[in-house]
């Protein structure tokens, strides 16, 4: 696949709606906002916010700076849109630690809790990834949390029940894996790629952790701005064809000095 530049990417991502006039509505986003402000922690994603976010105007705040909503207060309804130029400086960030783990030949896990939208993004990487020396952190088998089975499909951890993935914000399955690893005396990754509450459990629990998010995913960019999180990567995470997702993953994987394997 062509390699494309900076403003070849940003076009892109605008004409696929994985950034720009994106199909998440303002008033989801300011839903989530809201409800992660007065403490839900199905809005946390495995983080421990404790009381440092309960204004929601603080919480559209760094959205605004980090993501690019709108940050307008009387904006309350109708699109709203992610800064495509954010998208791109998040995955310049996020291919420096890439980078690394791979001068580093460091383990690493990939997960996703979007496996209709990410996981050949995920596979992607994890090849590229493989193929400079690192390690692909392998989970332990027989893995159960939330009601349903924690696997690895194609090197991607996945919440799966039914025989189906699941679409997941929960940290419990991240939780499940590095508890299992812990117990089986296993080293922990030294990198964790992965989205929603997958990437805030493994950032939690002090693992350098990189993670995309939506418009209505705040808790990864506080995260990010409190230096919990290492990248938050700012795009609309389940756009309409997931191969949109390629001229991304192969300008992802140029930035981090990687052979796409494609």
């Amino acid at each position: 696949m062509p390699i494309p530049s900076r403003a070849e990417l940003i076009d892109h991502l605008v004409r696929t709606r994985i950034a720009g006039a994106v199909a998440t509505p303002r008033e989801n986003n300011l839903d989530h906002y809201r409800r992660l402000a007065a403490g839900d922690r199905r809005h946390w994603l495995g983080l421990e916010l404790g009381d440092r976010w309960t204004d929601e105007q603080d919480v559209l705040a760094v959205m605004a700076e980090r993501c690019g909503v709108s940050d307008d207060l009387g904006h309350r309804s109708g699109q709203d849109t992610i800064d495509p130029e954010l998208t791109v400086d998040g995955l310049e960030r996020m291919a420096t630690l890439l980078r690394k783990a791979a001068e580093g030949r460091q383990r690493v896990l990939l997960a996703t809790g979007h496996p209709g939208g990410l996981l050949d993004v995920h596979h992607t990487t994890a090849k590229a990834l493989r193929a400079a020396g690192c390690e692909i952190v392998r989970i332990p088998g027989g893995l159960r949390a939330d009601d349903g089975v924690v696997c690895q499909f194609a090197d991607i951890a996945v919440f799966e029940g039914g025989a189906t993935l699941w679409h997941t914000h929960s940290p419990a399955p991240m939780a499940t894996i590095l508890d299992a690893l812990a117990r089986e005396g296993r080293p922990l990754p030294d990198l964790v790629v992965a989205d929603h509450g997958w990437a805030g459990c493994a950032a939690q629990r002090g693992i350098d952790a990189v993670g995309y998010a939506d418009s209505n995913d705040p808790a990864l960019f506080l995260a990010e701005a409190e230096g919990t999180l290492r990248v938050a990567v700012p795009m609309d995470d389940h756009v309409v064809d997931p191969r949109f997702y390629e001229p991304m993953t192969a300008y992802l994987l140029h930035a981090a000095g990687l052979n796409a394997p494609y």
